[in-house]
């Protein structure tokens, strides 16, 4: 219903500041991102919240099921595709992947990301979140 000679506020959307992840088990989830993407871990708020930081943004683990947060009417995990933006080439991310153990499901491949083309190579963090790591470089 619009009401005649009301005036609405507009606003634009600036970026993304953090992203929650439900995840059946933060420590290890955390120590992938650490491990895998170099995120750094931090504490926060006063219930031992675990953030992964990196860049100008942050991941919150949200452990599954747990109580007093606010969520998703249907957050679970490995519903996700997120994807990263790195400076390292597509080459080089799948070499850094496969030292670490972790398996490429696809790539390199290209992709259109928000500012243009990417390369893209796609694997799965330890609950299944689908994970792009991508360059803008090739």
């Amino acid at each position: 219903m619009v009401l005649e000679g009301a005036a609405f506020m507009r606003f634009t959307v600036d970026r993304l500041d953090h992203v929650v992840l439900t995840v059946r088990d933060v420590e290890v989830s955390a120590s992938w991102y650490q491990r895998v993407l170099g995120m750094e871990m931090e504490e926060y708020g006063r219930h031992n919240r675990t953030a992964l930081k990196f860049g100008g943004q942050k991941l919150n683990l949200r452990p599954e099921g747990k109580a007093g947060w606010e969520t998703a009417d249907f957050a679970t995990c490995g519903s996700n595709d997120l994807c990263f933006i790195t400076a390292v080439a597509s080459e080089d991310v799948v070499e850094h992947l496969k030292n670490c153990g972790v398996v490429v499901v696809t790539g390199p491949v290209a992709r259109l990301g928000a500012l243009g083309p990417i390369t893209s190579v796609y694997c799965h963090d330890p609950d299944k979140n689908l994970i792009e790591i991508a360059s803008y470089q090739g």
